[in-house]
Parts: structure tokens; sequence; C-alpha cells
């Protein structure tokens, strides 16, 4: 269990096979690290909220783009760089080209873009033991949203396979080239209503109408 930390999460536990936590434990927000099953903390109101809004924007998006798809916790993905560990992104994007295979119950590779939505416990595993596996992993792109700071952190992997941080435009938007004409608007993340699914629809047409 060599270099294994735990960040105020809680172990259910310990010495369990990977056939068992993806039977028992997988599908109950837990992470399996080192043989030890960790339960992340329930999820709060807010971080609901933003989860609920990113995969309803991104759902929208690739309806109108079919170039990829989002999955959101829980659903496991494993990195072959950390044979040992499994982790359970808030939001995943996995695209069409990704050559990994999309299983039933797994992604058996890395994600194109992996999204954590920071919460109390969650601060020092997202920006530090998750920031070391999806950049060593070969995630693309990882996107931390940090509410209880409101403030946001964008990476991806340079030609060296290190993350590179991003930065917003000067209007507050967050592009990607993985994601033609898409725009994150970062500002909206922290009003205290977020934009329900007709907003949505609108803002993504308009967003793909103005690429055109």
């Amino acid at each position: 269990m060599a270099d294994l930390q735990v960040f105020s999460s809680q172990v259910v536990a310990t010495d369990v096979s990977l056939d068992e936590y993806m039977e028992r434990y997988a599908a109950d927000n837990c992470e399996w690290i080192e043989g030890v099953v960790i339960k992340v903390s329930p999820v709060t109101v807010s971080h609901n909220r933003l989860m609920k809004y990113l995969a309803l924007l991104l759902d929208t998006y690739f309806e109108f783009r079919a170039i990829g798809v989002v999955l959101i916790q829980p659903f496991v993905m494993r990195l072959p760089a950390f044979p040992n560990r499994r982790r359970e992104p808030d939001l995943m994007v996995v695209l069409k080209s990704n050559p990994h295979e999309l299983k039933e119950t797994y992604l058996d590779g890395p994600a194109d873009i992996c999204i954590e939505i920071v919460s109390e416990e969650s601060g020092e595993r997202d920006y530090g033991e998750k920031f070391i596996e999806y950049e060593k992993g070969g995630v693309r792109e990882y996107w931390i949203i940090d509410a209880l700071r409101e403030e946001t952190r964008f990476y991806r992997l340079d030609e060296l396979g290190r993350y590179r941080s991003q930065t917003l435009d000067q209007q507050g938007y967050y592009r990607t080239p993985l994601l033609p004409s898409f725009r994150l608007h970062v500002p909206t993340l922290w009003e205290t209503e977020l934009p329900g699914p007709a907003a949505v629809v609108t803002a993504v047409q308009a967003l793909l109408a103005a690429e055109q």
C-alpha cells in the first residue's frame, strides 16, 4: 500500500480485490486505491447543481455535435499507468476519437477530459493526487471547478505529457480544441441560479451558429 494517502475520506474496506470493488462498491461513489475502498463525501447541493449544469451543457453540445459523450459519477476510469487504482471523476468527456474502450461499467483507459468539482474534503485530492494521476495517466485535459473559492483551473497535456495551465479569454470563457466551437463561461458557474435546459439549448445553438 505504498504512497497511499487518504484526505478526509471514509475508508470503508481494506484488502479488497478489484473484482470485489467493481461488484460491491463502484456504484456507490467509491474509489479503489491500492486495495482500499474510499467513499467520497456526500454531494452537497451546490456541488450537485454544478455537476448537473456541466453535464447538461456538455450533453447539449454533443446532441448538436455528435463527437463524444459525457459520463457522470459514479463511473469508473482505469488508467493503465496506475493499475492498482480506480477513480470516479465527477464528469468525464470521452470523444469518439478516443482509442480506449468504453465498457458497460468502466472506461478502459484515460478520458479525454476529466472534471472534478472541489468539495471541502476533496481539495487536496483534486489538486494533488488526481492531478498527478490524470497527468501521468494521459488524460488530455483536467478541469478543476472550485466553487468554494470561486476559481477554476484548466490543464492541458503538452507534447511532453505534462499539464500546462490554460487561461480564460477576456470575457471569462474557456475554450478547448477538443470541443470545437464550445465555450465555457466561467462567471456563470458562480451564479445563484444556473441556466436551465431551455437556456442551455439556446446558448449552445448560438455558439455553434457563431462559428459557421
